[in-house]
C-alpha cells in the first residue's frame, strides 16, 4: 500500500513523448549546435518582430517624445526582440532533445556524435572541472528546465553523465561499426 502511494506521488524522471528522448538535460553547446536552419530563421523573424512593430507603431501614431527619444526605445525594442528570438531558438531545439517534436535528424546526429566519441575513447558528455556531487546537483537542477524557461532562465552549462538515457546503445553501435570495419579490412587484405 505504501509503495503504491509513493509511486503515485513521485513523478517519473522521463516524460511520455511520441518521439525518442535524446537528452533530458542537453548542454547549451549541443542545443545551439543541433538547432535546425528553420529554427534560426524563425528566431530571426521573432527577433525582428519587436523593433519592426515598434517602428510601425511610431509611424502610425507618433509619440512625439522629442529629440533623441526614439533611439533608446528602439534599442530596448531590439534587445527584447533578440532575447525573445534566442528564447524561441533554444525552446525549439530543446523540444527535439526531449522528444516533444519530430527529431529524426537530431537522433542521427546524436548517434553519430556519441559513437565517434566512443571510438576515440573520449567521455560521451565531455569532462568536467567540478566534483561528481556538484555534477549531480547541476543535473538535478537543470533537467527539463526548458519547460519553465519563460519564468526562470536556467541552462545546463556543466558536463555530466546524467542525461536520462541508456548510453549502452552508443557502445553497441560503435562495436558493430568497428566489427564491420574490421571485416572489411580483413576482406580487402
Amino acid at each position: 500500500m505504501a509503495t503504491d502511494q509513493k509511486a503515485m506521488l513521485v513523478p517519473p524522471k522521463r516524460a511520455n513523448t511520441d518521439y525518442p528522448l535524446i537528452d533530458s538535460d542537453p548542454h547549451l553547446r549541443r542545443v545551439f549546435g543541433y538547432a535546425r536552419s528553420s529554427d534560426y530563421a524563425i528566431a530571426g523573424g521573432m527577433a525582428a518582430a519587436s523593433p519592426l512593430a515598434f517602428w510601425a507603431m511610431e509611424r502610425v501614431s507618433p509619440s512625439h517624445v522629442g529629440r533623441g527619444g526614439f533611439a533608446p526605445v528602439m534599442r530596448l525594442a531590439t534587445a527584447i526582440g533578440l532575447i525573445g528570438g534566442l528564447h524561441v531558438l533554444y525552446q525549439r531545439s530543446c523540444n527535439r532533445f526531449y522528444g516533444f517534436t519530430e527529431n529524426s535528424r537530431e537522433v542521427e546526429m546524436d548517434m553519430k556524435e556519441m559513437v565517434d566519441k566512443v571510438k576515440k575513447g573520449e567521455p560521451l558528455y565531455g569532462t568536467s572541472q567540478v566534483s561528481s556531487y556538484l555534477q549531480g546537483v547541476a543535473a538535478r537542477n537543470s533537467r527539463y528546465s526548458q519547460l519553465f524557461i519563460h519564468v526562470l532562465p536556467w541552462f545546463n552549462l556543466v558536463n555530466h553523465s546524467q542525461h536520462g538515457i541508456d548510453t549502452a546503445k552508443y557502445y553497441q553501435q560503435a562495436e558493430q561499426e568497428l566489427e564491420t570495419e574490421r571485416l572489411a579490412n580483413a576482406g580487402s587484405a
